[in-house]
């Protein structure tokens, strides 16, 4: 009984959230996202070759200790200092925030 009323609680909210453009962040997909648009700067997984420029935290991992996901897209949504604005869209912006928080 309890495990029903759990599938039809996380049933009734797909169903609020999918016309609303809200989804499930993708890890693997911010992932690829970094790979392409932040690793130039930043050490972008667990271990790696390090950032070959200075600006920045050193790594997302530093990022994901010290920023919580709404600072994350905060940072994410504004362009600041040196990083070039990527016109990130909100779903990519997601996906790179799960891709920094599965880092902790």
């Amino acid at each position: 009984m309890l495990l029903t009323r759990i599938s039809q609680a996380l049933a009734a909210v797909t169903l609020i959230c999918v016309p609303f453009g809200i989804s499930r962040a993708d890890v693997s997909a911010g992932e690829r996202l970094a790979r392409q648009w932040c690793a130039n700067c930043h050490v972008i997984s667990r271990s790696g070759p390090s950032a070959s420029l200075p600006q920045g935290p050193p790594s997302f991992r530093v990022a994901a200790g010290h920023l919580n996901p709404e600072q994350l897209r905060a940072f994410l949504t504004h362009p600041h200092g040196q990083m070039p604005d990527l016109s990130l869209t909100r779903s990519e912006i997601d996906d790179l925030i799960a891709y920094i928080e599965s880092l902790r």
